[in-house]
Formats: structure tokens, C-alpha cells, sequence
């Protein structure tokens, strides 16, 4: 990838970010605009939520549409990947990031609450990926980031089903990148600690900062500057089947 000369490395590139209405993906899609990327910013329900993000990428001087999907269901992952062609032709970057929780003890978790984070948070990754690796095959060039989190690698009281699509995230990022890699895609994954989310308000507690070697917890722009990083730095181009941890400490291998 070669740095263009107006420093804007991802310029004339397609990025398509997913639950990217608020959080760190909005985070990371506003990253990516500022790399002079054409971004989708997929959303499930926010769709005011996901026009703001829209109109911020457009006073950047950045492109951007907005499109409703839920990635768990196939049909509306292959709307979402044919709608980018139609309007770019091509998709550079994947950022995997849609993702919801449905915390509660493993003895009073319902099949329904397993099966839903199940379904967003690894079949979603999935879905995603298998559909736009289809297009980067053919470029012969791409890069994907999987948000994955502290959660898939330490579990977390509360998170039976969290913790597992998360660990699953980072065995298929490895997979994905053995065999994605002699045709020049990266895939790795971001494992975040706690980052200041409306997904993690509830847990924001002195007594968690214990566990933080840094003691603070970590926000939204800089998990998406590691996200920038791998999708945009020509530095990243030899790296691809790793998690990469961002979270003040909290996990040390």
C-alpha cells in the first residue's frame, strides 16, 4: 500500500464498518474517513445515530452512506456488500465490529440470550467476512479487523456467551488469515479492555479499575486509532493472523 502524497493513506478506498452508529465504531469509522476513506457505515436500528456519523464524515471531506443490516442474517449481509459495490465497486477494508451483550450468570441464561449474542457477535463476523473476502480475492489486496475483546481471552463472571463468540472471533481471525494470505489480505484481530461505551456503562466501577494496571478505563478513539493503524499504516502490511490488545494492561501474555 503505498502512502499517497496528500497523506490521506486510505485515499480512494472503501471501508465498510459494521454496528457503526456509535461506539467505538463510530470511532473507527470517523478514523477511517480521516484517512481519506469512502465509508459504510452500517447500522442495525440507530439510524439517526448512523446519519450523524454520515453528515460528520461529509464535513471531513470524506464520503459515506449509511445502510441498515442486521449481519446475523445472510440475506441482509449480501444487501449490505452489494449496495458498496454498486456505489464503490470494490471494498478495501473490513471492520468487524457489531456486537451486543446479554449479561447474566450462566445458571439463569436463557438459550434465547446464548443464541443472540452468538448469532451477532461470531455468525455476523462470519457472514461478513466469507461476503467480502469473495470481492478481495479478486483484488488481491484487502485488510480485515475483527473487534474481539479481553473478555474471549480471560472470560468474565456474566459473559458465558460473550466470552465465547469473542474467543471464537480470535480462532477464526487466525484461520481466516492462513487462508486469505497468499492472496494479500490481512486479517487480525482488536481485543479491547473496558472501554468507555453505552455497552459498558453499567460496569464502570472503582473496584474494576483494580484490575487496569494503567487505572483508567480506556476510550473509544483509541481503539479505533489501532484500527487505523492495521488497516491503513503501511507498517501493518506484514501483519496479519493477531490479536492485538488494547486494555491498559489488563491482560499480559
Amino acid at each position: 500500500m503505498n502512502e499517497p502524497q496528500n497523506g490521506q493513506r486510505l485515499s480512494g478506498q472503501v471501508a465498510i464498518v459494521t454496528g457503526a452508529s456509535r461506539g467505538i465504531g463510530r470511532a473507527v469509522a470517523l478514523a477511517l474517513a480521516a484517512e481519506g476513506a469512502k465509508v459504510v457505515v452500517n447500522y442495525a436500528s440507530s439510524s439517526a445515530a448512523a446519519e450523524a456519523v454520515v453528515a460528520e464524515i461529509g464535513a471531513m471531506g470524506s464520503e459515506a452512506i449509511g445502510f441498515q443490516a442486521d449481519v446475523s442474517q445472510p440475506d441482509q449481509v449480501e444487501a449490505l456488500l452489494s449496495a458498496t459495490i454498486a456505489q464503490w465497486s470494490r471494498v478495501d477494508v473490513l471492520v468487524n465490529n457489531a456486537g451486543i451483550t446479554r449479561d447474566t450468570l450462566l445458571l439463569r441464561m436463557k438459550l434465547e440470550d446464548w443464541q443472540a449474542v452468538i448469532d451477532l457477535n461470531l455468525t455476523g463476523v462470519f457472514l461478513c467476512t466469507k461476503a467480502v473476502s469473495k470481492v478481495m480475492l479478486k483484488q488481491r489486496s484487502g485488510r480485515m479487523i475483527n473487534i474481539a475483546s479481553v473478555s474471549g481471552q480471560m472470560g468474565n463472571p456474566g459473559q458465558a456467551n460473550y466470552s465465547a463468540a469473542k474467543a471464537g472471533v480470535i480462532g477464526f481471525t487466525k484461520t481466516v488469515a492462513k487462508e486469505l494470505a497468499s492472496r494479500g489480505i490481512t486479517v487480525n484481530a482488536v481485543a479491547p479492555g473496558f472501554i468507555v461505551t453505552d455497552m459498558t456503562h453499567d460496569v464502570q466501577t472503582e473496584e474494576l479499575l483494580k484490575y487496569i494496571p494503567l487505572g483508567r478505563y480506556g476510550q473509544p478513539e483509541e481503539v479505533a486509532g489501532l484500527v487505523r493503524f492495521l488497516a491503513a499504516d503501511p507498517a501493518a502490511a506484514y501483519i496479519t493472523g493477531q490479536v492485538m490488545n488494547i486494555d491498559g494492561g489488563m491482560v499480559m501474555a
